[in-house]
């Protein structure tokens, strides 16, 4: 039994990993049971097609060799997309597990190719069936994430095949991955918590918990945005040097590592600590000046915040981010990053409070507290950005137009009186038209006034109403640990837990809560700093635009004569 299947991409195996070097255009004949790979197409997001097709890729192979050549799926192979767009909403943008993977670690192009691991179709004696084929695909577009995954998926109920003429490569059993959104249980009835792990210490400070904050604050530049390319110059892309001043050495990273970044943060520190998103993707004018210059600034303000987080900022992903050497160990850094299976609720095992446990009454009334005031702040916030949004538009739009329209009718006025032929009309007719000119000047000052100031207040806003939009999801993982800590006594009487483990769950949700507190006094301390620094930019700016303003009316004032 044999299959002929032709390879798409170049791969190279990677030493130790018990994997196999191939080219494009190479053809390989598959011997003994095969067992199929699939690559999450992580490249390109929400592309629910994509990963369909080549899930069905693989089943194509499998049906066909079990059905010699009758091909129940051949339909799709008109319209590679068919069916895929009713499964956009399952995994909604913005949430843990609905964003794709942007960085491809395995080298392989998110494109879903239909004719992907075909064999010939007389093919028999494959290790799945029909039945478990569609149970596979059932599992994969049902479970929340499971088709985002960026690591390598292997279909397989066996361990290895065989690729002739001589090589034998061992696979790995399909396994799932770990979840970023799993239920507090599973931190809380952990039956053991793995040791040696770098520790998060949290202290009581005046404020109460807090993180260990370095005696140095991380911070980082993106700067020089360049246009690179690949595939022979068929696909392009911007590419941005960020430079740590830990190092001082610049790197450059793409969008797309950026977003893998965002995802490995988000996985293994979401559910203690809100990650907010990355500036949004664009479809068009990608390359356009204004758009790049936008999106470095954002990628900025992102890093820097994420800078001044201590607990994220000190990370291994992130310091592997800001501070690879080289290519090599870029990729090695990110295959360790994405085994990483501290994830979840399961980075709480990480965290070490100082002080003896707290009372969970109090605690459940500074959450609600807290969940009260992000709930306020997010309204105030919206109404910030709706009403900086009207101004800018009338700073650019009708104000500027309505000064004009008020020099140009000095002007005009200047114009008729010069036509009197009264002598000693000069003085006047000059001063007006002076003044004329000096409200076409401030029509440009007001049209450019926004970019100065009001830009940055916005910018700032922005980025809050997308922290503020995290929070809900950070504190429901505290309720829900909560809620089952208060069921403890029932889950004792119906004999789901020991006693022992109630008392154990409810050390661990006091742990869960000092890392709460902890987030909410960071944030406050954030906020205080931030508001005040935004805003006093924004005062000063408008004071430096009225005080313009002023002296170009003084210096038309002073035109006219004193009668």
């Amino acid at each position: 039994l044999c299959a002929q299947a032709q390879v798409l991409y170049d791969f190279t195996a990677e030493p130790g990993n018990n994997e196999l070097t191939v080219k494009e255009g190479e053809t390989v004949t598959i011997t003994n049971q095969v067992s199929c790979s699939l690559s999450a197409c992580n490249t390109v997001k929400s592309l629910n097609s994509t990963v369909i097709v080549s899930i069905y890729t693989v089943l194509r192979l499998t049906l066909q060799a079990n059905s010699n050549g009758n091909d129940p799926w051949s339909a799709w192979n008109a319209d590679p997309s068919a069916g895929a767009s009713n499964n956009s909403a399952s995994n909604p943008d913005g949430t843990q597990t609905g964003r794709a993977a942007a960085g491809d670690s395995w080298g392989v192009a998110a494109q879903g190719h239909p004719q992907a691991y075909q064999g010939p179709g007389k093919n028999t004696g494959l290790p799945f069936s029909l039945n478990s084929s569609l149970l596979l695909l059932f599992i994969i577009l049902s479970v929340p994430g499971l088709w985002n995954m960026s690591c390598r998926l292997f279909l397989s109920t066996d361990t290895s095949f065989q690729i002739s003429p001589h090589h034998h490569v061992s696979v790995l059993p399909f396994r799932f991955p770990g979840f970023s959104k799993s239920g507090p249980e599973l931190y809380l009835l952990c039956k053991q918590i793995a040791k040696g792990k770098d520790k998060l210490p949290i202290y009581m400070g005046e404020v109460g918990p807090v993180w260990l904050y370095p005696e140095s604050q991380l911070d980082c530049v993106v700067a020089d945005p360049k246009k690179g390319s690949k595939m022979y110059g068929l696909k392009s892309y911007i590419e941005y040097q960020i430079t740590p001043n830990t190092t001082n050495r610049p790197v450059n990273h793409r969008y797309k590592h950026f977003d893998w970044l965002y995802e490995r943060l988000l996985d293994k520190f979401g559910s203690a600590i809100p990650i907010p998103s990355l500036p949004d993707k664009q479809v068009t004018g990608r390359f356009e000046e204004e758009f790049i210059k936008m999106r470095m600034e954002r990628l900025q303000g992102w890093m820097s915040r994420m800078c001044r987080h201590p607990v994220i900022a000190s990370s291994e992903v992130f310091q592997l981010f800001l501070t690879y050497k080289d290519e090599k160990d870029w990729k090695t850094g990110k295959r360790k990053a994405e085994k990483d299976e501290t994830v979840g609720v399961m980075i709480f095992t990480t965290i070490e409070p100082e002080a003896a446990d707290l009372d969970p009454i109090e605690v459940e009334q500074k959450c609600e507290q807290f969940n009260r005031f992000t709930k306020a702040m997010d309204d105030g916030v919206k109404e910030i950005l709706t009403v900086g949004h009207e101004h800018w538009k009338r700073c650019t739009g009708p104000l500027p137009k309505e000064y004009q329209r008020i020099g140009k009718a000095f002007q005009n006025l200047s114009s008729v009186f010069t036509s009197s032929g009264y002598q000693g009309e000069e003085t006047l007719t000059d001063a007006m038209t002076a003044a004329g000119k000096t409200y076409e000047e401030i029509a440009q000052l007001v049209a450019e006034q926004p970019k100065k100031d009001l830009h940055f207040l916005m910018e700032t806003n922005n980025e809050y109403k997308g922290l503020l939009g995290c929070f809900p999801d950070t504190i429901g993982v505290h309720k829900a640990a909560i809620d089952k800590v208060k069921e403890g006594d029932k889950l004792v009487a119906t004999n789901k837990i020991t006693p022992q483990e109630k008392v154990t769950m409810a050390k661990r949700v006091s742990t869960m809560s000092y890392a709460l507190q902890a987030e909410m006094n960071h944030f406050h301390s954030n906020r205080i700093y931030d508001y005040n620094r935004v805003m006093q930019l924004y005062l000063e700016e408008q004071v430096k635009f009225y005080e313009t303003i002023a002296a170009k009316l003084r210096q038309a004032h002073s035109q006219f004569t004193t009668m």
